[in-house]
């Protein structure tokens, strides 16, 4: 009987054991898949500390998170395009690849030669073009010391003019991260219908002394016209970003074939000279804000706060058509309901700035010393409706963009006259001013330059402008391989040849 009961018992403890076996099992895997995940969530915080989705749209935040968590990987040397050697035969080779591929679209695609998205291949330049200029501005963008001629903070000029890194850091990002649709990056060069030149032409300028700079720009037109892309085309069909009216500029004139991305088209020759740029060749970019957006919660907050008529902040005393600020500084300085007052752009000013623009209904933007300034974009983004006293501006995206939707345009001859422009303003009906504040509250994003960019910001925009210009470059590429030099030219005004025996050849420069 003890036996019967002894075994009995043994048999009865057995599916228990297996139970707490399968309690304990199914634990340790708990514990294991919790320990995985945590370790994979630090592992992620750790190798990108900015997980969310949202954009960043601060040029020194998207900077230092390119440089410290994406430029390792992205600078390893897969590629090299330096040109070593004669590259004639490279530039017959190249020219027909281009044909055979342009052949089998123009018999299969009803879209071509326009179509999205376009193909952009991007130059892999060495590192001092590119990614050692990025760390130069990031190890010392904090000496607030270092100025230009007038005062204003270099630093903050170059995040003023920092299109090529926005556009740069898109292009190059992995496909997996970006979400523009209007361009996509290719490895071949006979896939491509634009190049883009990614050298800092504006670091470069402001942070490096100036025969450095020179002779650094002459080794970036060296490379890129070595390369047998540039030679077929003779650049047409090559992007430059040379955002500031001073970069770039000692030796631009042999590049003048290319696509510049600019602030602006001054007419007066004090920066681009006659022939160098042109609506139907260049792209305007916009400037990037200064301020902080006023977001759909900020416009409603400030709203009934918005009880100046029009503000402006900045430097009253400019050159060439900027001599404007100073007539309208006297003429619009003690009148009620208008702020006009002198700063500067340093961090102080920037905030002052965005205070008083949030807290006006109209923003007065008149001319510095270009046609443009950062001011246009620093009040579309604040919700104050630009009044644009600027009568050379060009505008960025114009074939896009309708400003006189969301912006008073006045011309300088009617600005100055005595009590024109207030008697002007005050004449809008609550119901116009209405109308252009709910515009300029859509219109924003396209002036918000992002990482990663974003559709219908200005980095797209760029690219549907640029499309626009591909047949006229495909024509004038093709032309100038067949026809006679200086026979049938297309001459403007602006191209007739000068009655000067001064040699303007590229070799001269760079031997």
């Amino acid at each position: 009987m003890s036996g019967k009961q002894q075994n009995h018992r043994s048999t009865s403890s057995r599916p228990r054991s297996k139970t707490l076996i399968l309690i304990g099992s199914l634990f340790t895997v708990s514990l294991l898949v919790i320990l995985y995940t945590s370790s994979s969530s630090s592992r992620a915080s750790i190798s990108n500390p900015n997980p969310s989705d949202r954009p960043e749209t601060s040029f020194v935040t998207s900077l230092e998170h390119f440089l410290i968590y994406k430029a390792p990987k992205l600078s390893l040397p897969v590629r090299d395009d330096t040109v070593r050697g004669e590259s004639d035969d490279d530039v017959r080779k190249l020219d027909e690849m281009v044909f055979e591929r342009e052949n089998r679209w123009l018999n299969e695609d009803p879209g071509y030669p326009v179509e999205f998205p376009i193909k952009v291949y991007v130059y892999e330049m060495p590192k001092k073009f590119t990614f050692d200029l990025l760390w130069l501005f990031h190890n010392t963008y904090k000496e607030t010391s270092n100025a230009t001629s007038n005062g204003s903070p270099v630093h903050r000029l170059i995040e003023q003019h920092s299109i090529d890194y926005w556009l740069w850091a898109d292009l190059i990002s992995p496909e997996s991260e970006r979400r523009l649709k209007s361009v996509v990056r290719v490895q071949k060069q006979q896939d491509a219908d634009f190049f883009y030149v990614p050298f800092f032409t504006t670091i470069s300028f402001f942070l490096l002394e100036k025969q450095q700079c020179k002779a650094l720009y002459r080794e970036a037109l060296k490379w890129v016209t070595d390369q047998p892309a540039w030679k077929r085309s003779e650049g047409r069909d090559h992007i430059f970003p040379i955002h500031h009216p001073w970069s770039f500029k000692s030796v631009r004139k042999f590049v003048k074939n290319a696509i510049w991305l600019l602030p602006d088209m001054d007419s007066t020759g004090n920066w681009y000279k006659p022939g160098q740029v042109s609506l139907e060749k260049d792209l305007i970019l916009p400037y990037v804000p200064n301020v902080d957006i006023c977001d759909t919660k900020c416009l409603s907050e400030s709203a009934p706060m918005r009880t100046t008529l029009l503000f402006f902040r900045g430097r009253l005393k400019r050159n060439a058509g900027g001599k404007i600020r100073a007539k309208l500084g006297a003429e619009l300085s003690g009148i009620k309901d208008i702020i006009i007052s002198e700063g500067t752009a340093g961090e102080g000013g920037k905030l002052a700035a965005q205070r008083g623009m949030r807290r006006s209904l109209f923003c007065l933007c008149p001319a510095g010393d270009t046609p443009s300034s950062a001011r246009l974009f620093d009040a579309i983004v604040s919700g104050c409706i630009p009044v644009i006293v600027s009568d050379e501006l060009e505008f960025p995206f114009e074939g896009i963009l309708d400003y006189k939707k969301v912006a008073v345009l006045v011309s300088s001859s009617d600005a100055i006259q005595p009590g024109w422009l207030v008697n002007h303003l005050r004449s809008l009906t609550p119901f116009q001013v209405k109308g252009l504040q709910n515009n300029l509250a859509q219109y924003s994003r396209h002036f918000l330059y992002s990482s990663p960019a974003q559709p219908l910001g200005p980095e797209d925009l760029t690219w549907r402008m640029i499309a626009g210009k591909l047949v006229n470059i495909k024509l004038h590429t093709r032309r100038s391989q067949r026809v006679v030099k200086g026979s049938r030219s297309i001459c403007r005004c602006d191209c007739w040849r000068s009655n000067s025996t001064a040699s303007n050849s590229l070799s001269s420069l760079l031997s």
